[in-house]
């Protein structure tokens, strides 16, 4: 049985977590796969990526076992889990974690590096490394603070504490939250409804967002104004506003 599932239905491709048996926990084969997988759902047609674990939980994060074992720990962060995160936040269509049970440790951090999170009231994030020792990896320590605040994200780390999914919203990281029965219907709806959407747009507005992290607001505007002139050249902006003018929904391509 593969430790990790991709499978496709219309223009989404689906990431699965597959060891339910161990909450989902990632091995070195698995982040490899998962490197492999993302990078490949990266550069092939789908329009969305859905992440998501098998059985009851999102994922419990990495092996303890598996993790010991590897003799040269920042090697295996730089050229297996950190490019996955980058090419998570990089490729040009919507990212979004499909959270049910524990996301703790590198799987909450999986699920932060998605463009979009929706949770089920049953879900519970841990940024947990501390209790072992650890400090976080996978790009916490760049995404909570801009999601939470600086003594949010702090505190969060520092005390390793298990938040459910109605506190992570309140806390600007879960997007939706919704009852653990509704909550594959959920993501499938929004999913869909995406995938049908302005698939250039979007990824100029992918674009823009993370490279506005860093960058002042002259960055911004300049980069809103060279995408901006792509999207009005495409097809989809023609499509767009003659189905606007026709009072029909738009089908973009």
């Amino acid at each position: 049985m593969s430790k990790l599932l991709v499978t496709r239905a219309g223009a989404v491709t689906t990431i699965t977590f597959n060891q339910p048996d161990r909450k989902n926990a990632v091995d070195y084969e698995m982040t490899l796969a998962m490197k492999s997988a993302v990078e490949a759902a990266a550069a092939d047609d789908s329009r969305v990526v859905v992440i998501t674990g098998a059985g009851a939980d999102f994922c419990s994060g990495a092996d303890l076992k598996s993790v010991t074992q590897i003799s040269d720990v920042t090697g295996y962060l730089r050229t297996v889990t950190n490019p996955t995160i980058l090419a998570m936040r990089s490729m040009p269509k919507p990212v979004i974690a499909k959270v049910r049970g524990v996301a703790v440790g590198l799987g909450c951090n999986y699920a932060l590096a998605c463009d979009l999170r929706i949770a089920s009231t049953d879900a519970r994030f841990g940024q947990i490394f501390a209790r072992i020792g650890l400090m976080p990896d996978g790009g916490s320590t760049y995404f909570l603070p801009r999601m939470t605040g600086y003594a949010r994200a702090f505190e969060w780390m520092l005390t390793a504490d298990l938040y459910d999914a109605r506190r992570c919203f309140d806390m600007g990281i879960v997007n939706r939250v919704v009852d653990p029965s509704g909550l594959d219907a959920a993501v499938d709806e929004l999913a869909h409804r995406l995938a049908e959407g302005p698939a250039l747009a979007y990824a100029n507005i992918k674009r823009a967002l993370n490279a506005g992290d860093a960058g002042t607001l002259a960055d911004s505007l300049d980069r809103e104004a060279v995408g901006q002139k792509q999207c009005i050249e495409s097809a989809d902006f023609r499509e767009g506003v003659q189905a606007f003018l026709e009072k029909r929904k738009a089908k973009f391509r």
